[in-house]
């Protein structure tokens, strides 16, 4: 079990191209960030991370989330006419705050992260710099977004969404916290490593340095503008105008829907999609004013910028209620049958 621990962290390392050490033990990204947070903060610390109705994480400080209860976030958030992260906005709390950590990392936001924005910022103010990188993994892995490393001092993700291998979590750091880290998450929060997930992840690691792996992240960012492009072009407004990354929000507003019930409707006709608040929603977090898309998995399918063009058409008309539920799950038919889930029988 050592040679496979070894095997994954040596596979890591190669994937993302540096030297940073590795723990491959997290059980997922939750407990990966907390671990984090419990080998370089105090209970107490001040720390300053995104807002999750803005698009940060619930363990980015959020209010209902233990880290906020043992640590003192402070939460920065995306400008309300650009809906963009406002960097100075951000300057201006950490001289303000003085925090001991900043954390910067999305999990419903579309544009580009800053990392050398923030690691200024992090430098100016003695901070620390914590990138999570769960949600574009796969993407700096095939090449088609920023790297963080060389920049943070800690880099934290989930082994799934962008980066296609089983659900489980990672941290990257610089060997001066590796020692803390390591204590963080055995005995610090943990029993034990699930072997058999790490197995898989050393195999997703290599999957992932193929030729045709970084083909599946370029097309991912091609699916996703030509899926918000067509989205606009029904009608939808998308939050910051569209996407540089996998997802994007739709804001309903101007629709007959709200988040939980366009995502009914859309379930209903077999399109799996999530509610999701907005920038500065009025709205409740149980039935928010957004929907959150991403195109990982239809393009693992092997869907492209036709296919985009066809589901935006089906998901406007359900919208709408231009069809009948019965059509549209036909019309949701032909399309996947044509792209059959990898490995499905």
């Amino acid at each position: 079990v050592d040679q496979v621990e070894l095997a994954a962290i040596e596979q890591a390392q190669a994937l993302f191209k540096t030297d940073y050490h590795v723990n491959v033990q997290p059980y997922s990204g939750s407990p990966a960030n907390l671990a984090v947070y419990t080998a370089l903060l105090e209970p107490g610390d001040h720390a300053m991370a995104m807002s999750l109705d803005h698009g940060g994480h619930l363990t980015h400080g959020a209010p209902v989330s233990f880290t906020s209860k043992v640590y003192n976030f402070v939460q920065y958030g995306v400008n309300k006419e650009t809906e963009l992260i406002d960097y100075d906005q951000v300057r201006e709390m950490a001289l303000q705050h003085k925090p001991k950590l900043i954390v910067c990392g999305t999990t419903a936001y579309s544009a580009l992260v800053d990392y050398a924005a923030f690691s200024r910022i992090a430098k100016e103010v003695g901070a620390l710099l914590m990138v999570d990188m769960s949600h574009v993994a796969g993407l700096i892995a095939g090449g088609v977004h920023p790297s963080p490393f060389g920049i943070a001092d800690v880099v934290t993700t989930t082994t799934h969404k962008t980066l296609r291998g089983p659900r489980a979590g990672m941290i990257f750091c610089r060997p001066e916290f590796a020692k803390a880290i390591d204590k963080a998450i055995m005995p610090g929060l943990q029993g034990g490593p699930h072997l058999n997930t790490i197995a898989a992840m050393a195999i997703a690691f290599i999957e992932a340095q193929q030729p045709s792996f970084r083909q599946y992240a370029k097309q991912i960012l091609t699916n996703a503008k030509q899926l918000a492009y067509s989205l606009q072009q029904e009608g939808f407004r998308l939050v910051a105008n569209g996407t540089d990354t996998h997802l994007f929000l739709v804001d309903l507003r101007s629709t007959k829907y709200l988040g939980q019930e366009a995502a009914t409707v859309l379930e209903d006709i077999n399109i799996v999609c999530n509610k999701n608040m907005i920038p500065f929603d009025e709205n409740k977090p149980t039935n928010p004013s957004g929907l959150r898309m991403g195109t990982p998995a239809v393009t693992t399918r092997g869907m492209k910028e036709k296919e985009m063009e066809q589901l935006a058409a089906i998901i406007g008309a359900a919208l709408r209620n231009e069809r009948s539920v019965e059509e549209l799950r036909a019309a949701v038919a032909t399309l996947t049958k044509k792209f059959r889930i990898p490995l499905h029988f």
